[in-house]
């Protein structure tokens, strides 16, 4: 799915795999490569970046809205708009979700003293190195905390277990042809 686009209005990109910022500029050229979960990978002049849901009005896209609810009284968090969120989450280098690949561990929500909801998410990354850990991390953030009755998010990134291939479900095995 290759599409050259012509960047409407200056907007930020965050560079792969490297995790720096950079400025595209009005006017630049570049090749969409990649879009999931509202967030854009794009080659610009050979060098892979990712725009956020936020910047999708840069590329001519339309940009992610917003999933939020009104919250209900018992002030429960719906753990299956929150595994939705998580499968809308990409590594800009892997056209599949975060839930398939296996990256997520663990998800817990805690009722803390004043009332309020704490969603811990406990997950991996594909390479201990990998500098798009933060970024992942933060669209992981973003997207929960979009939830009714989702108050704060804490995203805790750890590397034991070690993902391998074998963490990954064999829908996403086929999608990527490794079955």
């Amino acid at each position: 799915m290759f599409e050259q686009v012509t960047v409407l209005r200056d907007c930020k990109a965050i560079t792969i795999p490297n995790g720096g910022m950079i400025t595209l500029k009005k006017g630049d050229q570049v090749v969409i490569t990649q879009a999931l979960g509202g967030s854009y990978t794009v080659n610009y002049h050979g060098q892979l970046l990712r725009v956020t849901s936020e910047d999708a009005d840069a590329l001519g896209k339309p940009a992610l809205t917003a999933v939020s609810e009104q919250n209900t009284i018992d002030h429960e968090v719906n753990f299956v708009q929150l595994y939705d969120q998580l499968k809308s989450c990409y590594d800009p280098e892997i056209p599949v979700n975060i839930v398939e690949l296996g990256l997520i561990y663990d998800v817990n929500c805690y009722q803390l003293i004043d009332g309020r909801n704490l969603v811990r998410i406990i997950m991996t990354l594909t390479a201990a190195g990998c500098a798009m850990g933060t970024v992942i991390a933060d669209e992981v953030k973003r997207k929960c905390l979009a939830l009714a009755n989702v108050d704060q998010v804490e995203v805790v990134i750890v590397f034991d277990p070690p993902w391998s291939y074998e963490m990954v479900s064999d829908a996403a095995k086929l999608q990527l042809g490794l079955l």
